[in-house]
């Protein structure tokens, strides 16, 4: 059931951020109880259902936190239909035909129901079952975890030690109903990295949001996950209890909050020329900004994702026309640009489909976009969305943080251009998954709907 022996670190020349790390965690130091109880692979199967409480029971005292926790996607991380499809449809039949990612069969749920993996109830029943697999990242696997084994935070790595003491972020604290030993672990970004990077079996991190955050600004500021994702404010930990100026939210707003990406990216358009004629050439830059995450737009599971840069303009008499980016000429560009090519036909191989032709590769993206993304391909050098059956990277083209990317724009007006204002407007889009691939697999629509995150406008006048 474990993952294959993983090399330490992957490289791609594209990204030093993401797949070079060198030194990056070399003073990361364990916290807990001398490595008491065993961490990733080896905690499989080490504990039981029963040794932790249900959500519903620190639902009676935590009344504002539990009823945050129970609609983040903390909590429906096992039930919600993407993660359900792709872990059981997707995850599960390929483990049990390829033996190089057999691991995966109980590795996705370290993260997606870790106290299935610990109970050892490998592969879980589906949602509709109603076992407790369901609970997702439940309350107390988190405030059960006293630490991490090793150097780097990564695939479930988090040691976990229930019992009746309860881990805490929050010194000298007393509780009727159970003990609360004080864990500074909880408050650090590396806590969050025990699920937020992930190597696969070829070695690759696949996931790595704390990696991205780590050599980041925001790191050096002091800026942690918490601080964004689990935003503080006045209020209560414990029902009636004493009112705390900074109660940490549960609600772990991230790409599944509307809220959360609107604004995370900015956009800024302008022309060359505020006049031109018809048949003329008109030049606009459009400057994209990652203005507000710690990390890579998109991170995470960045092979579902996409985001990408739209520039339409529209004459005095309403006629509106696309505008393609300027190609930039680096190596592996082509995967940056919106097209009508096929791709992820290992959909196909774990399906087992025949002689599946792939499907759009872009999704819901216009031909001749700019594209936000890092490709991931299979072992035949094919566009994945399966993460674990990743075997190299494209170039990384995303989204760091605080910085910026221009793109051009040279467009010859038409003659049939109206003469008057000419409106240029460039927006930015995020889909949650690649549209073509979740209408192939049946997923809601509302997991890839294109959320418009990001606008602004210019004016030209057509002489």
């Amino acid at each position: 059931m474990s993952h294959p022996s993983y090399p330490r670190l992957a490289s791609t020349p594209s990204s030093p951020l993401v797949r070079s790390v060198g030194t990056l965690l070399t003073s990361v130091v364990f916290v807990g109880s001398a490595l008491a109880a065993p961490a990733g692979d080896a905690a499989y199967g080490s504990k039981s259902y029963d040794d932790y409480e249900e959500a519903s029971v620190c639902a009676e005292c935590h009344v504002d936190i539990a009823r945050q926790h129970e609609q983040a996607m903390m909590s429906q991380c096992f039930v919600h239909e993407w993660d359900e499809i792709e872990y059981f449809e997707l995850a599960l039949p390929h483990a049990e035909k390829v033996e190089k990612v057999a691991g995966v069969k109980a590795g996705c749920n370290g993260c997606h129901a870790p106290l299935a993996f610990l109970a050892g109830d490998i592969p879980p029943s589906r949602p509709e079952a109603g076992t407790r697999a369901n609970e997702g990242t439940t309350c107390d696997l988190c405030h059960s975890v006293t630490g991490f084994e090793g150097d780097i935070p990564y695939n479930f790595n988090w040691i976990s030690e229930p019992g009746e003491t309860k881990q805490g972020p929050r010194p000298n604290r007393v509780s009727e109903y159970h003990g609360i030993a004080y864990n500074e672990f909880l408050s650090t970004a590396e806590f969050c990295g025990t699920c937020h990077n992930e190597k696969d079996p070829w070695g690759l991190w696949v996931k790595a949001t704390h990696l991205e955050w780590k050599e980041g600004p925001y790191a050096a500021a002091g800026v942690t996950c918490q601080k964004c994702h689990m935003a503080a404010s006045e209020g209560q930990s414990v029902d009636g209890g004493e009112t705390l100026p900074d109660v940490r939210n549960h609600l772990f707003n991230g790409a599944h909050d509307n809220g959360k990406l609107i604004g995370s990216v900015e956009v800024r358009i302008h022309p060359e020329e505020r006049s031109v004629k018809a048949g003329k050439t008109a030049k606009l830059a459009a400057v994209v900004l990652n203005a507000k995450a710690g990390h890579m737009i998109p991170t995470g599971s960045a092979e579902e994702r996409v985001v990408w840069l739209e520039v339409e303009a529209k004459d005095s008499a309403g006629k509106v026309w696309h505008l393609p980016v300027d190609p930039k000429g680096f190596e592996g560009e082509e995967y940056t640009i919106g097209s009508d090519l096929l791709a992820y036909q290992d959909l196909g191989d774990i399906q087992g489909l025949a002689d599946f032709k792939g499907v759009r590769r872009d999704g819901p993206v216009p031909v001749g976009d700019r594209i936000y993304r890092l490709p991931y391909f299979d072992p035949e050098g094919r566009m994945t969305i399966a993460q674990w059956n990743t075997a190299a990277f494209g170039t990384d083209y995303r989204l760091p943080p605080l910085e910026a990317r221009t793109e051009t724009f040279t467009w010859e007006l038409p003659g049939d251009v109206a003469t008057g204002p000419l409106e240029v407007t460039a927006k930015v889009y995020y889909s949650r998954l690649v549209s073509s691939v979740a209408q192939h697999l049946g997923v809601p629509e509302e997991e890839y709907a294109p959320v418009e995150i990001a606008a602004h406008e210019t004016m030209l006048t057509v002489m």
